[in-house]
C-alpha cells in the first residue's frame, strides 16, 4: 500500500508545476488538431483513448514498470533507455522524452536516492520517473496509476487550449477515462517487454507532421 509520503511525492513529481516542462509538448496532438482530425470533445476522447490503449502512453507505462523493477541495475536501465529511444517514432518525440527526462532527474535530486546515480544519459522520461519512484520504495501500481493519469491529463490540457473544447468537456473526458487508466495500470505492471507494440499510426504520423507546421505553439 502507498503511504501518505508516497502520495505526496507522486503528486509533486507529476504535477504541471514540477519543472520538467511537460506542458510544452503535445506528442503530435497539435498537428492532429491543425488537420482537424481532432476537433471536438468526442474526437479528443477518441484520440487520447487510442494513445492510452495502443500508443506511446501504453509503451511508456510498460517501460516505466520495468525501470521500476530494475532501479538498482545500471546495465538494465541503460538497456531500457536504449529500447525506449529506439521506439520513438519522430525526432520531436525523441527530444520530448530525453529533455523531460533530463529535467526530471535534475529536479528529483531534491529527493536524494542512490538510484539517481544508476540512470543513463540521456534518460527517457518514463525510465527516470519509474526508477526514481522505486528508489523511494513507492509501490509500482500506485506509481503507474499516477503516471498514466498525468499523461492523459496532459493530452486533455492540450485539447482544452487548442481545439478548444473548454474546461467542462476536458473534465468530462478525464472522468470518463478513469477506468481505462486503472485498467492500463493493471495491465502494464505485469506486461513483459515483448508485450510492447503500437498501432497508433495516426499519432506517429502527427508527430512527424508537427515538424513542418507553419505555426506551432507546442514543441512536439
Amino acid at each position: 500500500m502507498s503511504t501518505p509520503g508516497d502520495l505526496q511525492k507522486l503528486l509533486t513529481w507529476l504535477s504541471p508545476a514540477f519543472p520538467v516542462g511537460a506542458f510544452a509538448w503535445s506528442a503530435g496532438l497539435e498537428a492532429a488538431i491543425a488537420s482537424r482530425t481532432v476537433h471536438d470533445r468526442m474526437t479528443t476522447q477518441q484520440w487520447v483513448t487510442g494513445g492510452l490503449h495502443h500508443g506511446s502512453m501504453r509503451t511508456d507505462a510498460i517501460l516505466f514498470a520495468h525501470a521500476h523493477r530494475s532501479a538498482n541495475d545500471k546495465a538494465a536501465l541503460q538497456d531500457l533507455a536504449d529500447l525506449c529511444l529506439a521506439l520513438t517514432s519522430a525526432r520531436e518525440r525523441h527530444d520530448e522524452t530525453t529533455i523531460t527526462g533530463h529535467a526530471f532527474v535534475s529536479a528529483a535530486k531534491a529527493w536524494p536516492t542512490p538510484v539517481l546515480d544508476n540512470l543513463p544519459t540521456p534518460c527517457p522520461y518514463p525510465i527516470a520517473v519509474g526508477a526514481t519512484a522505486a528508489g523511494h520504495a513507492i509501490e509500482l501500481h500506485s506509481a503507474l496509476l499516477a503516471w498514466l493519469t498525468a499523461a492523459v491529463h496532459g493530452q486533455v490540457s492540450v485539447a482544452v487550449r487548442l481545439v478548444p473544447i473548454g474546461q467542462s468537456d476536458g473534465l468530462a473526458i478525464m472522468a470518463a477515462l478513469e477506468s481505462d487508466i486503472a485498467t492500463m495500470a493493471d495491465l502494464c505492471q505485469h506486461a513483459a517487454l515483448d508485450d510492447i507494440g503500437s498501432v497508433a499510426y495516426a499519432a506517429d504520423i502527427a508527430q512527424m507532421s508537427h515538424e513542418t507546421l507553419t505555426t506551432r505553439i507546442f514543441r512536439s
